[in-house]
């Protein structure tokens, strides 16, 4: 396939998704396409479970539901259908299956959209339950709030076109233009280490994912699950290359001081991890990028503080 019919073909899919936007109020590239639904685990619900030490718990149960925060951008990570509104993604899946085990159905979880410098206000004023969505944990946080996990370990990487040879990682970013948010720590991590590389910033990945399919830039760098997402939706096109060269363990949210809940969702995680709902919600999600489960990370139980 020449350069032109590749560009074309790219911009066909981004027309598609650009007329897919108008109809549906919201604009996103690539064009949506859900998880295997078919593949997604069944959770059962643990109706014998109790937790009355936990706040956050018991006000859950009274109301029937938790209420977890989400993002809603990421691709078969955690990303809202404009049209449902219904949220799909490996990061949902996490969410469902913590639910079931604390004893609430999954299916009647209320997902709120959080940004990412609103994560741990949520948390701290009570408009959600617990959060999962690519939160990296880490000392400053934990100052903040509690976090259960991690219950995966992403890292920095690059999304490169399909038919792209001469880029295989970081080390052969010297003249090639990488594309990141703006202000991230993944920018300035290329900034810092690999300075030969010219660099491009957007407000949001989606755009670098625009600009990487028509050929304005060479590679796209940012976390390796949301990179994989991203390639998850257009495997024909785009292609996560290298390995990670940095550690992102991502844990689940929940508020500072209830430890109750903190220790009852790392059971949670241990239980889905051996039963294999974890990796079967991997293989319906972000596995359709050809990438294979990972080995889930050790959980960090850390003291109560």
């Amino acid at each position: 396939m020449t350069r032109t019919t590749r560009v074309c073909r790219a911009l066909a899919l981004l027309l598609i998704t650009a007329l897919a936007a108008v109809a549906c109020g919201k604009p996103g590239s690539p064009p949506v396409k859900g998880p295997a639904q078919d593949k997604l685990p069944m959770f059962e619900v643990n109706k014998d479970f109790e937790l009355p030490d936990s706040p956050t718990w018991r006000r859950a149960k009274e109301r029937g539901y938790f209420v977890v925060g989400a993002k809603e951008d990421q691709p078969y990570l955690g990303e809202k259908d404009p049209a449902s509104g219904q949220y799909t993604g490996f990061d949902i899946e996490i969410a469902k299956m913590v639910s079931a085990y604390l004893g609430l159905d999954p299916n009647r979880i209320q997902f709120k959209t959080i940004a990412s410098a609103n994560r741990e206000t949520a948390l701290q004023n009570g408009q959600i339950d617990y959060y999962v969505g690519t939160y990296t944990i880490n000392d400053n946080r934990k100052k903040l709030v509690g976090f259960a996990g991690p219950y995966y370990m992403a890292g920095q990487s690059l999304l490169v076109r399909a038919d792209e040879e001469n880029i295989k990682g970081p080390q052969d970013l010297a003249g090639k233009r990488v594309c990141s948010a703006s202000g991230s720590t993944p920018y300035q991590r290329i900034q810092e280490k690999f300075p030969e590389a010219i660099l491009v910033a957007y407000d949001t990945y989606s755009v670098c994912v625009d600009n990487l399919l028509t050929y304005q830039v060479d590679a796209v760098t940012t976390d390796d699950a949301i990179l994989i997402g991203f390639a998850a939706k257009l495997p024909d096109e785009l292609k996560v290359v290298g390995e990670p060269f940095s550690e992102e363990p991502y844990g689940i949210g929940v508020p500072r001081h209830d430890n109750a809940l903190r220790n009852a969702i790392n059971d949670a995680l241990e239980h889905g991890e051996k039963n294999g709902y974890w990796k079967q919600a991997y293989d319906a999600t972000l596995g359709l990028s050809g990438v294979p489960a990972p080995t889930p990370p050790p959980i960090d139980r850390y003291p109560a503080s």
